[in-house]
Parts: structure tokens; sequence; C-alpha cells
């Protein structure tokens, strides 16, 4: 599972609350000279991050991370060709036109092209990354096949017509009435084939060992086969995908001959066994021998591995993190790790949903050299692996927060939007003094404590088979749930991870409440309903509160020359509804009880009210920082000498597009029909 903006899962791609970035401290004021903003464009703004410390590795790990961000490329354009089956022969059509027109470049519809061109680069693909709505060019079909033609590009016409018109309008549909994959484009599922076709192919599906569930369906395309009869392309070598497999494994391999110990080269044997054979029974092992793997200062995510892009939750999507181990943040937050069956114990939950050994959760703060796929250019801050629930309660987990991707964020942030939106001068001196602080924390209970927390009925399906199109946002809320509960707790400061408990959870009550019922609908088109699950969770998790809490006025709700305002007025009787939610989602979670889990979403997190909302939009017209950012990665160019390589250095691309370009032209081992 992973967080994205600064949502430690609350901030997905920016921070938590990401309408109010902190101000820059004394300390990362330190590399003011480094360019954090790339350039702007659209709803979005494009950032770099630096890795920190990158000098003082060996050169063998240099390598080491050199081969798995190369294996992690290699991948790229699998994760355009899942989120859609026409989005590489689109890709490939836009970058023609954009390298070879020699046409009039002033004009204001060249200018939307180029925009159109960037923000399909930052999706990967012709669907927005966090609202999946498809996105609308702002010049119209005419121009476009002028451009065609004067650029001597190829397009087919039924293709040119779908970037203009309303067909395969949504990437992931969440909306039953539609189908949920009849009204997704995303291509994971033959054309035809139904919600109720699928979920009965897999359950007829039976693990050898009904404790340990084979996560089906996660590696491969479901298609009607020339019989009619369903059947699944793996994602494999030699099969689906299999070109860019190849070029993966190659890299995998030479990572494993500059493995920093056995476990770690053990598990990335397994990693390039399960590619060579796409064995979902491998993928557990490899999984399991992943994180027994800790004693490296390297480490990576690399697969398909998050499913929230397919609307019934069974696919991964590919991506791939290549990190470096933070050492002074880690050790502080380990201290969140080594208490993890103190957080369970004392948790809200009910006893038989408690877990009663909470085995092998590992925390770290790390540096990421490199990203792809799914992480890239919108990259999550946090991530907590591996996602089967039995693996996690019989091996434990691997949580990391993203601190340098998080730094880069505090460098371009700044308070304006904090004080248009905050209630009054207390909240915002909270948030100024407090605030940063709450955000990691939340990150790193999320992440650890959260999904590592709470455990599913013996005999009740997974989430993915019980709560359908609701797991994953009700995963999502269960970890911040945990989170916000223990925000607001003495422990906290009993670690020594805070000066001021109250204070600290103060701030992180204010901010989330404010983001879940309020900013975070600048991410929301006029009109449109909230469909990606971590805002979902952020608005049903508030909601929910707010209305539980009504009869005692727990938060109230102003208004003040036309302007809508949240103030908690007791954040002891919060912190007991946080607890009194996450005891019901985790039953919700440990019943597999579908009716409740979309009551609970449907109710208070999917539909928006669209008075405040256009109140909120007209407010934030005034601040010109997007609500959306990702970043450009570091470019890392060994020196080769006698066939060796013999030192790796770090560079910066210029601007988005130079990227984008550079990789289309060395990671392009997909054809355009997959």
């Amino acid at each position: 599972m992973n967080l994205k903006t600064l949502t430690g899962i609350a901030l997905s791609a920016a921070v938590l609350a990401s309408c109010s970035k902190k101000e820059a401290t004394t300390e990362t004021k330190t590399a003011e000279k480094f360019e954090y903003k790339v350039e702007e464009f659209a709803d979005i703004q494009v950032l770099r991050y630096q890795i920190a410390g990158w000098e003082n590795l060996t050169l063998k790990e240099q390598e080491l991370v050199y081969y798995l961000t190369q294996a992690g490329m290699a991948g790229r354009d699998i994760h355009w060709d899942q989120n859609y089956k026409h989005n590489l022969k689109i890709r490939r059509a836009l970058e023609q036109i954009y390298t070879t027109y020699g046409g009039d470049k002033s004009s204001e519809n060249w200018k939307q092209f180029e925009i159109y061109v960037k923000r399909v680069w930052f999706s990967n693909g012709i669907h927005h990354h966090y609202s999946s709505d498809k996105i609308k060019p702002g010049f119209d079909i005419a121009y476009f096949k002028q451009l065609l033609a004067d650029t001597k590009t190829t397009l087919a016409p039924e293709i040119v017509e779908v970037l203009f018109n309303d067909v395969d309008a949504k990437k992931v549909n969440l909306d039953e009435s539609k189908g949920l994959i009849a009204g997704s484009a995303v291509n994971f599922y033959d054309k035809g084939i139904t919600d109720a076709e699928a979920e009965a192919f897999y359950k007829a599906k039976h693990s050898p060992n009904p404790e340990q569930p084979v996560s089906f369906g996660l590696n491969s395309k479901l298609v009607r086969n020339a019989s009619g009869q369903l059947e699944e392309k793996v994602w494999k070598s030699g099969g689906m995908y299999g070109a860019a497999i190849d070029k993966i494994v190659y890299w995998l391999e030479k990572a494993k001959g500059v493995a920093e110990n056995k476990k770690q080269a053990d598990a990335l044997a397994l990693l390039i066994q399960y590619y060579k054979t796409g064995d979902l029974k491998t993928w557990d092992d490899y999984n399991i021998a992943w994180l027994q793997a800790t004693e490296g200062n390297i480490d990576y995510i690399q697969g398909f591995v998050e499913v929230y892009n397919d609307p019934i939750g069974y696919r991964g999507s590919y991506e791939s993190v290549v990190q470096i181990k933070d050492f002074d943040m880690s050790a502080k937050m380990e201290k969140i790790s080594h208490e993890a069956q103190w957080f369970e114990d004392h948790s809200p939950l009910q006893p038989e949903h408690k877990r009663k050994d909470v085995v092998g959760v590992s925390y770290k703060t790390v540096i990421v050299a490199g990203e792809s796929g799914d992480s890239s250019p919108s990259t999550p801050i946090g991530v907590n692996l591996p996602n089967a629930d039995w693996i996690r309660s019989d091996y434990g987990s691997k949580s990391v927060s993203l601190g340098n991707i998080v730094d880069s964020y505090n460098n371009v942030g700044g308070t304006s939007k904090l004080k248009e939106f905050a209630n009054d001068q207390e909240e915002i001196d909270l948030d100024v003094k407090y605030g940063e602080l709450a955000d990691k924390l939340h990150t790193a209970l999320h992440e650890v404590v959260g999904h590592a927390s709470g455990k599913i009925n013996k005999g009740v399906g997974t989430p993915k088979e019980t709560l359908k199109g609701y797991a994953s946002t009700l995963e999502e809320g269960r970890a911040d749930l945990v989170g916000l509960y223990y925000l607001y707790d003495p422990k906290l400061q009993e670690l020594g991870l805070v000066e001021d408990w109250k204070k600290t959870g103060m701030a992180a009550y204010n901010d989330y409440i404010r983001n879940g019922l309020m900013t975070q609908l600048i991410r929301i088109e006029p009109g449109a309903n909230i469909e990606e699950a971590h805002m979902r969770n952020r608005q049903w998790v508030s909601a929910w509160v707010f209305e539980k809490g009504q009869k005692e006025n727990v938060i109230e709700k102003l208004t003040r020359d036309g302007k809508t305002y949240y103030n908690i007025t007791n954040y002891e009787k919060l912190r007991a509804l946080f607890g009194d939610l996450l005891k019901e989602t985790q039953r919700i979670k440990s019943e597999g009880d579908f009716k409740a889990a979309k009551a609970l979403v449907e109710n208070y997190g999917v539909k928006v009210d669209q008075k405040l909302h256009a109140e909120v939009l007209k407010r934030n017209e005034q601040f010109k920082s997007p609500p959306y950012s990702g970043f450009v990665n570091p470019v890392l160019v060994p020196k080769v000498e006698n066939g060796k390589i013999v030192s790796i250095a770090v560079t910066q691309p210029k601007t988005f597009a130079e990227q984008m370009l550079y990789y289309s032209k060395n990671y392009n081992f997909l054809p355009d029909e997959n």
C-alpha cells in the first residue's frame, strides 16, 4: 500500500494536507541553491529531488542502485499500456509531432498542444493520474489532424476520435451502475467481460493452502479466447509484456551480482524467477525473502504491486522505487516499529480483531534514487508492503517514508493557503510549528501500525473478494484512522518523538479535517464525484466524525464573510470518534461486510457538497501553486573504463520534456499492441 500526496496516504501525489505545505525550516534551507521546481502546467507542478549522501556510498552500492533503477525504467511502458490499450501508440504519435513540427509555435493552439503532451506524460496516458478522467485537449480535432498531416504522423482515425469524444472517459470507474469493468478504460480486461464473469472466474480458483491465499490475477490480463472462455494472458518472460520483462530481468541479474549480502541476492533471484515464470507462488516466496533481507543499505520495490487501478482489485500496476537508507531519520522512526505490539494492544478494536503477535514491522526513512511506472512522475511519500494479509500476519511488513521526496515538497511550500482556509491564528500557529512533524508521524503510524494492525476472521475471504471496489479506500481509511487515533496520545512523547503530544495531535487533527472536508476539493472538477481511493477515504473519515459529533458540537462549521471554516472544539472527543470509526472499519474488513462498506463509502466519501466546492475553488483562485505535484528523476551516469564501471555521477534533467523524451527513446521495448 502506498501513501500518495502528502497524504501519508493522506498527503498521495503531494503531502497529506497538500493545500497547506509548510514553510522550509532553517535546516532545509541549507540546500536553497538547489532548484527544486522544474516547471508548471495545467494543474501540475514538476519538481526535482536530491540523492543526499550519494558520495558516501561505495562504488558497489552505487552500482546496485544503478542496475535497480535501470530495471525499473525497463518496465516503464508496461504501466502505460496497463493504463489504456491505446496509450503507447498515442504517446508515440504525440512525441513525433512534438519533436518534428516546424510550423507556428507561437500560436495558442500549439501552446495548448504542448500542455496536453505534458499532461499525458505526467499521467502515463490520456487519463488524469488522480481523478482518472480522460484529459481534455485545449485544441480542437481539426488542429490535431493538421498536426498529424504536417508531421507525417500516423494515428488511426478511431483513436484520434477517442481523444476528443466521450468514449473510454474514465480509467477506473467505481460506479457500480455502469459496471465496474465495463465503465473502466484500464487495460486489464477484454472488452465485454462483466464483473460477475471475472468474479466467478476467480471464485473457481482455489489456493493449495487456504490459509495462504494466492494473489490470483495480480500479474495477468483477463481475456476471452477464441472459444469464448475466459483465460489469463500472464505478464512474464515469453508472455504478455515479455520484451520489457526480459530487459527488467537483464538488469536484475546485474543487480544480483553486486548484492550487498546473500539474503538480498536470494530475494533478487526469486524475483527474477517470478518474472521468468509468472508463478504467483514464487511471488509470495519472493515477498517473504524480500521482507527478510533487511541488513543492506539499498532496498527497492519492484513488480506488479498496487491494485488501485483495477476496478475490482485483482491486478497490480507495474512500479519501481529504488531507495537508500537514511540512517538518522530511520533510527528515530524505528521507535514506532518497536512498539507496534503496544499500539495493537491499546487500540480500540474488538478483541477478536486484534493481532496477538504483530511481527517484523520494519520502518525506515529512505532516500529515493529512482522511480518508475505507477510511482512516477506522481510518487507516494510512504509505502508499506507486501499487500498480502497472510504474509503481513505471518512475516511482517516493510514500511518506508520517502524522506527526500517530503523534503522537496517542504522546500517549495508556503503558508498562504493555510492562512486562507484555517479557522484562526491559533490553528495557523499550531500548523507552522507542529504540522510538518505531525505529517511525518502520521505517515509512519499509517504505514507501520495501521497497515500491520487487525486481522480478518477465519474463513472470511480477502478484502478484494468481500469488499470488492471498496476494498482499497476502506484499507487506506483504516490505516489513516490508526494514525489519527495515536497522534493524540502521550505515548509519542514517552517515546521521545515529540516535545508536546497534545499540540502535535491538535495540529494533525486540524490539518486532516480541513483537508478531508474542504481543501482537497481543489482537485475535483465542478460537479464531479470523488473517485480516487485516498481522497474518498479522507472525506468519509472526516464527514463521519463530523456528523457523529454534531450533538456535542465536536467540530463546528462556521461561516464568516461568506467563507466556510471548520473548528475543532474538543480534541479528546474527536479522538474517541476516530476510535469508534476505526473499530467499525476493522469490523467491516474482518467480517467482509460488503453492505456496510458500501454504505460507509457511498454515504460519506463520494458525493461533494457543490456549494462548498464552488466556494473552495473560488477561494483557491488566488494561489498559483497547482494542486498536484510530481517529479523528474535524477539521472545516474556511469563512467566505464575497460568494460567496468569506475564511477557513477548524479545529474539532473533541465526540463520535464527532456526526461520524458529520453525515456521514450531509451526504454522503448514494447510494440503498439500488446
